[in-house]
């Protein structure tokens, strides 16, 4: 195991006061509970992110329990996460943003140091990065800063950061998991066969929702019984693709008028049309994830411990779900996706509900998931300010009532993704409510955007405030450096009718830098 003085400090200044303080008393302090979703977007469910904004909520689904929380707790409007779920996972555990920890992707690098010299790229435009493999080794994790704190911290699904959640201080864990465990359609395939066409009568666990639950439910019970704090992370393999979900839910969709409308437009029946092609199947995926949701937030009533348990719903990444298009002239609120650093691809929706936090409220500012680490830190007694060589800050007063200052509003957040995917490799800071954006295949088309009047990114305004892009730009590859980030280089072998020739290539041009303001496509807004 890893050791870690400052740690130490944390529960040093929690006991400084002298005597048994009250922050150590067991009985006192709160339970954390992460419901961690994959692959979902900030208007993935029922819930509003932005009421004046009819786009910012998913049509037809039914989530109640995610209803619930939100009327309970403290919805995030702008809330952001990494572009890809494994950066996102490690952000989460460590408190650091993707350009620090430098796992910014997760891919194989070949046993590459710096930039990836595949023969892929070899005609592109630049060179792209590798990304850190693992958990840097010296990273404080949440379960190593919580332990010195008396909690007992579980990893119950999907981990995908590779090595051993056992060295990062979880006591209880599903292994080194990947997207793999939760497409349970493949077990139903025989050797040699594709996975069914259509969802199986015996499907009972899709996407192990149901196990998943079962086994934090049943952490928690053992918790709360031997009287000790605890720290849970749920991550969901829902809302990956491979949708699955139960027979029966699907059913309950496919018969809406709203999905019986889409299936004659498109050409499809609800007896014949394939898994990955029906909207009913993504729509009752989410009803059968909020139904697991439900089923742990009610075990914490049942278990007494509602008052003092933190509960926090998150998706690691943004999204783009055809299935919003399901309602007449209904469009995407944002542009871009997974693998894009447009706000597509790193707004996230997030609520939190627990002790002291005001039912039906909405927080404004600016968080991104790496003030996770120092917000539980802050919840379980201790001093995030003793945290080093992180970039997240406690929202734990915030969530509180305070509100927070101009240091706090614009403070500089950074996105880094130096690879090629479907996207290319570029960054991000997003400082108040303006957004700098930057491909390094343009390096002379300087991009900035004003959110608050623009969260499609539709408008280049870095020509009316050239000041702002020169200061946003200086601080973000100042503080590049000072982390030691990944930069992409020119890549002095570019061909650029090869790289044109290349599949990604037309979303590339479609989504990558423009100067003034670029043409809507027809589903966004």
């Amino acid at each position: 195991m890893k050791t870690h003085q400052f740690i130490c400090a944390i529960f040093v200044v929690a006991a400084a006061s002298g005597g048994t303080p009250r922050t150590l008393i067991a009985a006192e302090k709160p339970n954390i509970v992460l419901l961690f979703i994959d692959d979902w977007a900030w208007n993935g469910s029922p819930v509003a992110m932005d009421d004046s904004l009819v786009n910012s909520r998913m049509p037809v689904i039914q989530m109640p329990n995610i209803q619930r929380l939100a009327r309970e707790g403290m919805k995030f409007r702008n809330a952001y996460a990494s572009p890809q779920c494994s950066p996102s996972r490690v952000c989460v555990q460590t408190g650091q943003s993707s350009p620090r920890n430098g796992f910014t992707v997760y891919m194989n690098d070949r046993g590459q140091e710096y930039y990836d010299e595949s023969k892929q790229y070899a005609d592109f435009p630049v060179v792209p990065c590798v990304s850190d493999m693992t958990l840097d080794a010296d990273a404080v994790t949440i379960p190593e800063a919580l332990k010195p704190l008396d909690y007992v911290s579980a990893h119950i699904g999907k981990w995908h950061m590779r090595g051993d959640p056992d060295d990062e201080g979880y006591v209880e864990h599903d292994g080194d998991t990947d997207n793999k465990p939760g497409n349970t359609l493949s077990t139903f395939a025989k050797d040699g066969e594709q996975k069914p066409r259509r969802l199986p009568e015996n499907l009972i666990d899709p996407k192990l929702m149901f196990s998943v639950t079962e086994k934090a439910i049943g952490f928690m019970e053992h918790q709360v019984k031997a009287d000790k704090p605890f720290y849970l992370q749920i991550s969901h393999y829902a809302m990956h693709a491979g949708q699955e979900c139960l027979p029966a839910t699907r059913e309950k969709y496919a018969d809406h008028p709203l999905v019986q409308a889409w299936y004659e437009a498109n050409n499809k029946h609800k007896d014949t049309v394939r898994i990955g092609d029906d909207p009913a199947v993504w729509l009752g995926m989410a009803d059968d994830l909020d139904g697991r949701i439900g089923a742990v937030l009610d075990r914490i009533d049942a278990l007494g411990i509602a008052d003092k348990t933190y509960v926090i719903m998150v998706s690691d990444n943004g999204y783009r779900h055809e299935e919003l298009r399901l309602q007449p002239g209904l469009t995407q609120p944002h542009h871009g996706s997974k693998w894009w650093i447009w706000q597509g691809g790193i707004r996230v929706p997030m609520i939190v509900r627990g002790p002291g936090i005001a039912a039906g409220s909405t927080f404004t500012g600016n968080v991104v998931n790496y003030d996770f680490l120092p917000t539980f830190v802050d919840w379980a007694g201790g001093d995030a300010r003793q945290l080093e060589g992180i970039d997240g800050v406690s929202l734990a007063k915030y969530m509180a009532g305070e509100k927070p200052d101009d240091a706090f509003l614009n403070r500089n957040l950074y996105f880094h993704y130096p690879h090629y995917r479907t996207s290319m490799p570029h960054s991000a800071v997003v400082s108040g409510q303006r957004k700098l954006l930057h491909f390094y295949d343009q390096r002379d088309v300087p991009m900035l955007f004003d959110l608050s009047g623009d969260m499609g990114e539709v408008h280049n305004i870095a020509a009316q405030e050239p000041e702002t892009h020169r200061r946003l730009f200086k601080d973000m590859m100042t503080y590049f450096e000072s982390v030691g980030a990944r930069i992409p280089k020119p890549n002095p072998e570019f061909d650029a009718s090869a790289y044109q020739q290349d599949k990604d290539y037309p979303k590339r041009k479609l989504w990558g830098a423009f100067t003034g303001s670029r043409p809507l496509e027809d589903d966004e807004t």
